[in-house]
């Protein structure tokens, strides 16, 4: 992709703070692309630029708050700027030079930036990251949960804290085996519960937690959002955005703050450091990793 021109710059602004699926990003890419043609396109046009459905294209309309895809095409006619004194559209406060040239790849990365900017200024009060640590520590098992789009996050620390913690179980597939193995857990003397809850949130992981509320377990949700449908009173949130400029989801927010965690249970195990070292001197033994 080239640079955002000011007409892809207005698109980009209405899509934003709109939970968008896979399908209608591509609608939303497909319109920054063809920012100019945009509002005379018929939805059928759009859905073969798109390579989606026409339903795919009304349904991305109401996504944005419109009635239909009518509505939202004579949306943006309206909101196209008025021609200057010399004849040439008026390129409007969203060129693409107001983003300084950045293309749409730049500016998905910029984001992300952002999210770990305010990650950065939330952990300026360390309380709760110290809490979550001193009860994740304290958890014998530690059950840690991620369904889908969260099971990458969930693997990943369950990976790091089995190098410190004595009994960490890792709860990222869904159905029947979800429940009997949350229910070993608690038998087994769990005390809280590890969630990472990323969009779009699976309705297992919602009555997962609820289950183990009721089996008393103290829950830690790193999510999106203190709006994200996982989230009850009681529960200890640490919330961190996700990245919403391309496509699909992207997480480097939720994964630093896991790592942030995994740092704050490490200070709370007092052998957690000997366990590294053991850990390190067992590796260079058995030749695990190439030097």
């Amino acid at each position: 992709m080239g640079t955002v021109s000011g007409a892809g710059a207005r698109l980009l602004k209405l899509f934003e703070g709109h939970r968008l699926t896979p399908t209608q990003r591509r609608i939303a890419h497909c319109m920054v692309r063809r920012a100019d043609d945009a509002p005379f396109l018929s939805s059928v046009e759009l859905a073969e630029l798109a390579g989606v459905s026409q339903p795919s294209v009304t349904r991305f309309a109401v996504a944005l708050g419109f009635d239909g895809y009518p509505a939202l095409r004579r949306h943006l006619r309206e909101a196209r700027p008025l021609p200057s004194a010399d004849g040439t559209p008026d390129a409007g406060p969203g060129t693409a030079d107001g983003d300084g040239g950045r293309n749409a790849y730049q500016q998905a990365v910029q984001a992300e930036i952002d999210n770990l900017r305010r990650l950065a200024a939330q952990l300026a009060d360390p309380a709760p990251v110290a809490e979550a640590g001193r009860l994740l520590a304290a958890s014998r098992p530690l059950p840690v949960l991620g369904l889908r789009a969260a099971a990458a996050q969930a693997r990943g620390f369950a990976y790091f804290a089995a190098k410190v913690h004595p009994d960490v179980r890792l709860l990222d597939e869904g159905g029947s085996m979800l429940d009997d193995r949350l229910d070993a857990a608690v038998r087994a003397g769990a005390s809280t519960l590890l969630c990472f809850a990323l969009p779009r949130h699976p309705r297992e992981a919602v009555a997962a937690l609820e289950r183990a509320r009721a089996a008393g377990l103290r829950i830690v949700t790193v999510a999106d959002s203190a709006f994200a449908p996982v989230v009850r009173p009681g529960d200890l949130l640490l919330p961190a955005a996700v990245g919403t400029a391309l496509s699909f989801d992207t997480a480097c927010a939720p994964m630093m703050l896991g790592r942030v965690l995994l740092e704050a249970m490490c200070d709370e195990l007092p052998d957690a450091q000997a366990r590294l070292e053991e850990f390190d001197t067992r590796a260079a033994e058995r030749g695990l990793f190439a030097e």
